[in-house]
């Protein structure tokens, strides 16, 4: 459990999936660019197995954008993307309607 004060630190941000390129070498990992109204983040995501990166360009997403960024596979990933988990495999979440890039998720 974590208290309310924890969950306040936790900054997610809808963010546009403006390109995505497979991760050479893997199978699993897609490189995004991600437009949040202000920057643009470059995102190491494991959903290759269930999207095919012209299925999710142009797409909204949740995206944590406070957390620490760490390299994959020799690519700096600057945040991450949330997805729900539907017996293993990622669904990405998206907004019921079209919302400026960098809204926060609340």
């Amino acid at each position: 459990m974590i208290n309310f004060d924890d969950f306040k630190k936790l900054d997610i941000r809808i963010g546009k999936i403006i390109s995505a390129e497979k991760v050479e070498g893997t199978e699993k990992l897609l490189r995004l660019e991600i437009d949040l109204g202000t920057e643009q983040r470059q995102i190491v995501a494991g959903i290759a197995e269930s999207y095919l990166p012209d299925q999710i360009v142009g797409k909204e997403i949740p995206l944590l954008v406070n957390l620490e960024p760490r390299k994959i596979r020799g690519i700096e990933s600057q945040g991450m993307i949330l997805a729900a988990d539907v017996e293993g495999k990622p669904v990405l979440l998206h907004p019921e309607r079209e919302v400026s890039p960098g809204s926060l998720v609340r």
